[in-house]
């Protein structure tokens, strides 16, 4: 199966003070079509670097990125990005902030509305499309953060620990609704976060990263979905990947 994206002997430096500073090194990495892949690293390990850097966000200092074959050199549209960080826009409401990747490509009006309404639902925000960012609470920001992405159609999900400074009950409302909207798709997805069992709820694929994007693991995961974390933390499978998640991150610091 070809991949969707290959990453070969990719490295990223910064310059601070003077001082070179080293994010990524000697990084290899394959994506397959339709498959939920998920980054687990501790802080600093390279993970948004790495991110950034599929999105075409940021140039790399030596290696390729490729998609589909093509070298990746600036954003593409067929890739979405969800960062840690809230960029939705104040002044936008939140069905004109789901619309703007269908603005941004030229799509009729009536077709906009349609679509985002329809996104505003499958997100769980029907009520809200007139509600302003700083009037919805962070789960809704985040929500109205995946319509907007989803908006644009892309064929493959960027998503930088979306849900981690929310509390855990919400997070686990949020990560079911992700699957939801993924399942069935045929959308690729690579998924960064720190959390161990909120990898192996997400995963079909975890791969474990340490220092400068060192890969201590790459492990598939063959828990049934759909997966409920309170039922499957009994699960012999289960218990057997965290050992093995945790003794890689372990190994990693």
């Amino acid at each position: 199966m070809k991949a969707v994206l290959e990453v070969r002997e990719l490295a990223k430096h910064f310059t601070k003070d003077g001082t070179d500073l080293v994010a990524l090194r000697g990084f290899d990495l394959t994506v397959e079509p339709g498959c939920f892949l998920v980054l687990l690293g501790r802080s600093g390990c390279g993970k948004s670097t790495l991110l950034n850097l599929l999105a075409g966000l940021a140039p790399a200092t030596a290696g390729v990125i490729r998609y589909h074959g093509t070298a990746v050199t600036g954003p593409r549209t067929e890739i979405g990005y969800l960062t840690q960080h809230d960029t939705l826009m104040p002044w936008r409401d939140v069905r004109r902030n789901v619309e703007m990747p269908m603005e941004l490509r030229g799509d009729p009006k009536a077709e906009r509305i349609r679509a985002a309404q329809e996104l505003i639902e499958r997100v769980g925000l029907a009520g809200y499309e007139r509600h302003y960012p700083r009037e919805l609470s962070g789960g809704m920001r985040r929500r109205a953060g995946l319509a907007r992405m989803l908006a644009g159609d892309p064929e493959t999900l960027l998503l930088d620990e979306p849900f981690s400074a929310l509390d855990a009950l919400l997070r686990t409302e949020l990560q079911a609704d992700l699957l939801r909207l993924w399942s069935g798709s045929g959308k690729s997805v690579v998924f960064v976060t720190h959390d161990i069992d909120e990898a192996l709820v997400l995963a079909d694929r975890v791969v474990v990263l340490g220092a400068l994007g060192r890969i201590v693991l790459d492990l598939d995961v063959d828990l049934g979905r759909p997966r409920d974390l309170d039922e499957i933390r009994v699960d012999p499978g289960y218990v057997q990947l965290h050992r093995r998640l945790a003794a890689a991150l372990k190994e990693a610091a």
